[in-house]
């Protein structure tokens, strides 16, 4: 009879836990990135009054006698299903569809998360609400265009040096249009003019000036000459320390096409150069540096002049343009870029956007895997840490691409709790808490009986 008040006892305190469990999970039905738990029983202890036996000669065999003594807790798992994704339009907002976490740094070690509610602080660095070190990789410092996977480590998007896009030196150009050759502008001094705007390798701006006049002794033939180049405060600096040149100053049609034949009369050449330097002790800003190695630094511009035609128009006007920038759309060069935005892509490589037309590679957020992700801790504030059941972290963690799944950027992940579910759930356990207090009832009304036989 002792038994059955201890399985009563048994069943109200597993009850108990599982209530807890599920009040846990309505508490937190709108905690973002929240995972709900269930709680599974077990039956307890079995206490044996008869063993049993074996079939013999004289008797038939028997089962054994076992009187159980309750219930007890087998297990609290935690749902691995993904929430709803809840928009937020925060470009540092991320959601991983899939089972594997973001990985974070407290205090110098590695925890895990499903909430990716991330921002900037004031270092530029990517962190939880917490303040929580967002992990990944960075740019390799040898190729800017691709990630360097090795030990995770605290990503930094909005650090000082990523706030400015480096500037370009403008390194082509080309002209476009129609001369025509009645035009009476060919045959004066001013001439035709057209202007292009470049930079220098500083991000500075200027306008080149260039006037073309027809050849006096050949009509096929014209002649192009720098007129000025003016900086951002309307100075003229080829009257101020610089002097430009044109490798080859004039250009040539077939007269009776109208067609571009070649620069400097040579058919199938198509482009010269400008050459910008000082005349004084002036630093060179008009030299791409782009290469590492100084001795393939490009002193001049490329100016095309393929796109050319000599053909008779209405009006008869030369209608000339000059284009920033190479035929193969490269070369344009570009002023110093302020960061504008940040893009984050489904493998969670982060992008800056910035105002001069630049897209920069800044890093990529790494994430982890587990054989058995249940198996995972929980610590409180979102996080959980390895534990032997769920497997090691390798430090390094993985590019989410690998695992089938991807990142999405601007939502966030909600809880996974179905209040329908808890709900129903609810309702058993407070049947199956009723039913075991009666077993604690009758148990004692039975004792109580038993005590009354003296009297």
């Amino acid at each position: 009879m002792m038994r059955s008040l201890y399985s009563g006892v048994a069943g109200l305190k597993t009850h108990q836990t599982k209530m807890d469990v599920i009040g846990n999970n309505i508490a937190n039905v709108n905690t973002v990135g929240f995972k709900s738990s269930q709680v599974l029983f077990k039956d307890v202890l079995y206490q044996t009054t008869q063993s049993a036996t074996g079939a013999t000669n004289n008797s038939g065999g028997t089962n054994a006698k076992q009187i159980g003594l309750g219930t007890g807790v087998a297990t609290v798992s935690v749902s691995q299903t993904s929430g709803s994704a809840q928009s937020t339009n925060n470009p540092y907002d991320l959601m991983i569809n899939g089972s594997s976490f973001f990985i974070v740094n407290r205090s110098g070690t590695n925890y895990f998360t499903k909430v990716g509610a991330f921002k900037t602080d004031d270092a530029g660095n990517l962190v939880t609400g917490n303040g929580d070190l967002v992990m990944g990789w960075q740019v390799d410092p040898e190729d800017p265009t691709q990630i360097k996977r090795d030990q995770v480590t605290a990503l930094r998007p909005e650090q000082e040096q990523n706030q400015t896009a480096s500037p370009e030196m403008t390194s082509k150009m080309y002209m476009k249009g129609n001369i025509a050759s009645v035009d009476p502008r060919l045959q004066t001094a001013e001439g035709v003019v057209t202007t292009v705007p470049i930079y220098d390798n500083l991000g500075y701006a200027y306008t080149v000036k260039y006037k073309i006049t027809q050849d006096v002794t050949d009509p096929s033939l014209y002649n192009v000459a720098i007129d000025s180049i003016k900086d951002s405060n309307n100075e003229d600096i080829l009257a101020a320390g610089y002097q430009a040149k044109l490798d080859v100053t004039t250009i040539k049609f077939d007269p009776d096409t109208g067609n571009f034949v070649g620069v400097g009369g040579s058919a199938g050449v198509n482009t010269t150069g400008l050459t910008i330097t000082p005349t004084g002790d002036k630093g060179n800003v008009f030299q791409d540096h782009s290469s590492n190695d100084p001795t393939q630094w490009i002193n001049s511009i490329e100016v095309d002049f393929s796109n050319l035609t000599m053909y008779s128009t209405k009006g008869g006007e030369c209608d000339v343009e000059t284009v920033r920038g190479g035929l193969d759309m490269t070369g344009a060069g570009r002023r110093v870029g302020s960061l504008t935005d940040v893009s984050i892509d489904t493998q969670g490589k982060i992008y800056g956007v910035y105002d001069n037309g630049v897209t920069k590679l800044l890093g990529q957020v790494a994430v982890a895997n587990f054989i058995n992700p249940a198996g995972l801790e929980a610590i409180g504030d979102s996080l959980y840490k390895e534990t032997q059941a769920s497997g090691e972290f390798d430090g390094i963690g993985k590019d989410i691409a690998s695992t089938g799944e991807k990142i999405t950027q601007g939502v966030v992940e909600m809880s996974n709790v179905d209040l329908s579910q808890e709900f129903t759930e609810m309702i058993v356990t407070q049947r199956g808490f009723q039913a075991n207090s009666r077993i604690i009832t009758v148990s004692d009304t039975l004792i109580e009986e038993l005590v009354n036989l003296k009297r």
